[in-house]
């Protein structure tokens, strides 16, 4: 498999970007509702310390995936793809880069507002961006969960964009980022 993007498939770097996001993301959803259902205390605080690592995580490979798509461009829309949707689809997804690089910052900065330190699995701590404040960090928290669950839809309708395109259209656009080759 080929690195670059070529005129009819993602290479493989801007795959590895895609699907590692993907899982990221997963596992995101997943530490947060696990951390909803704990009590405070040194098990809710792993968890939460877990899912600020993935986030920092998460937003380190989008800006370089991010860099990568604008020295590598993106393969061709299908030709038979209405104008609508090719605006519906650019539009999407700069709404996915922007989410994905908005909610970790809100979330760094919403720890910042509440004194509580962001590291990256115990590795590096990361400065604060703010000084506490808990008015800060109350509407800080709430945008955070906003971004998270309307990143959350805008994924969904990404994937029923992709399986649309795939069972219904039968064209390239879900197989072309696929590490394996579909028929």
């Amino acid at each position: 498999m080929q690195l670059k993007n070529d005129e009819s498939r993602y290479g493989a770097v801007a795959q590895f970007f895609h699907w590692t996001i993907v899982v990221l993301i997963i596992v995101q959803f997943t530490l947060a509702n696990q951390a909803d259902k704990l009590p405070l205390g040194a098990a809710k605080i792993a968890v939460l310390a877990r899912h600020k690592s993935f986030g920092i995580t998460i937003l380190a490979l989008v800006l370089l995936r991010v860099i990568w798509r604008l020295i590598n461009p993106r393969p061709a829309d299908p030709p038979t793809m209405p104008r609508w949707q090719r605006i519906a689809s650019h539009v999407s997804h700069g709404g996915l880069y922007a989410l994905l690089i908005v909610t970790p910052i809100f979330g760094w900065l919403m720890s910042s507002a509440r004194n509580f330190p962001v590291s990256w699995f115990g590795l590096v701590t990361l400065p604060d961006f703010i000084a506490p404040n808990r008015p800060a960090y109350e509407f800080l928290h709430e945008a955070h969960e906003l971004l998270a669950g309307t990143l959350f839809w805008l994924a969904l309708l990404h994937i029923a964009a992709a399986l649309k395109h795939h069972f219904v259209d039968r064209d390239n656009v879900l197989r072309r980022m696929l590490p394996v080759k579909l028929k």
